[in-house]
């Protein structure tokens, strides 16, 4: 979905922005992302192409405040502590430091605020396109951030639920772009952190 037209793009930096690509939405099981390996590999070309990530991980809150509670009951299987191996990042092809750790699917908080300030580009990717990539760039968008999402390097629950989340991040235009990694990779870049 390349946005060749796009006119209000960020004047500053681009930060690729690497979201929740972890063990528990990889592996069989209730929160398993069907097309999760196309999407990595598609991330770590992006990374081979100079762009530095800063990696996320949704790593749960065991007080399960508020609704939380209610949504584990829900998903038993994933009611898990903070350290359980189902939180690592598994992104094969990037070596991944220090992680940015929320137990919300925003990504967008404090952390990635005080990395990206207002009128640079977020570069979005990662799982699941349809919730954590849906809520993060909402947060972005509303704190006056350029977001643009990579369609071939995001995966959602099904491609229908990914497909829908793109069209409604496309009404976002111009404050939300949707694209693919070839458009991304070939357009004029701004320096990378």
């Amino acid at each position: 979905m390349p946005d060749g037209n796009r006119t209000n793009r960020a004047a500053g930096q681009q930060h690729l922005v690497v979201v929740d690509m972890q063990r528990a939405f990889r592996q069989q099981g209730d929160w398993h992302v069907p097309r999760y390996d196309e999407a990595a590999a598609v991330i770590a070309g992006l990374v081979a192409s100079g762009l530095e990530p800063i990696v996320t991980r949704f790593v749960p809150d065991p007080a399960e405040s508020g609704s939380w509670s209610a949504y584990y009951d829900r998903w038993q299987s994933m009611r898990l502590a903070p350290s359980d191996p189902v939180w690592e990042v598994e992104l094969p092809g990037v070596e991944v430091g220090a992680t940015l750790d929320l137990p919300t699917f925003t990504k967008w908080g404090e952390g990635l605020a005080g990395r990206i300030p207002a009128g640079d580009e977020i570069i979005l990717t990662g799982v699941a396109t349809d919730c954590c990539i849906l809520a993060t760039a909402l947060g972005a968008v509303d704190a006056g951030r350029y977001v643009t999402v990579v369609a071939d390097a995001c995966a959602g629950q099904s491609d229908q639920a990914h497909e829908s989340t793109l069209a409604l991040l496309e009404l976002l235009s111009p404050m939300v772009t949707v694209t693919d990694s070839a458009e991304l990779v070939t357009r004029p870049q701004t320096a990378a952190v």
